[in-house]
């Protein structure tokens, strides 16, 4: 299997990168591992025109392009700031997963093509909000967005989340043993992309233009 590993975290040595250690440690023998730090990467993570101009792709964000249309399984760690993302890593999708590429608009519906279909993904999302938190007070507003509005939006299945927290006040060292054995299940239960439902490569639009 192709694995992609995007570490989210703006800055290097954090507790991301521990985790994504771990994971990749785990992996069954024989995977391919492509990993990416975001925070090394050149690209404005301003979408300027939305979708009404094409601009050109930065040669990081078409690396990263390439890598994520050849990968059978990609896997995304980052911490959770005011309920999101970092500012980089969502300026990262807001560059890469644009119709024609990670989806495609119909013309005459409302409907779209999972582009990404016959790809899965695993996400870790390290936070100083307890998951029980997370879900009674903000009802897993981050897990609901990137399981089904971000990579279920452009057909990854299957999409699993795992939130880890409290990392404050000692949580991480508290629950090193725990975390670190979710984290290896999750390396050692990565499902075989399924080929004939993996969209073929979109060479043509990894040469264009950005929408």
């Amino acid at each position: 299997m192709n694995i992609l590993l995007v570490d989210g975290h703006p800055d290097e040595g954090r507790y991301c990168s521990h985790l994504l250690d771990l994971y990749e440690a785990a992996l069954p023998a024989g995977s391919a591992v492509t990993r990416i730090a975001v925070r090394d990467m050149q690209f404005s993570p301003n979408l300027t025109h939305g979708y009404r101009k094409r601009t050109d792709w930065e040669p990081d964000i078409a690396a990263f392009a390439e890598a994520l249309d050849a990968c059978d399984h990609v896997v995304f760690a980052f911490p959770m700031w005011w309920g999101a993302e970092p500012a980089m890593l969502k300026g990262l999708l807001d560059r890469v997963m644009l119709p024609g590429f990670t989806f495609a608009y119909h013309d005459k519906d409302s409907w779209w093509d999972r582009n990404m279909a016959g790809r899965s993904a695993d996400v870790i999302i390290t936070m100083d909000t307890p998951p029980i938190f997370l879900w009674l007070a903000y009802g897993n507003s981050i897990i609901k967005r990137w399981k089904g509005q971000i990579l279920g939006f452009c057909g990854m299945k299957p999409v699993r989340i795992l939130p880890l927290g409290q990392v404050k006040f000692g949580g991480a060292e508290k629950h090193a043993a725990k975390w670190t054995a979710k984290i290896e299940k999750l390396a050692r239960t990565v499902r075989q992309a399924e080929p004939d439902k993996k969209q073929p490569r979109r060479d043509t639009f990894l040469n264009r233009k950005e929408a």
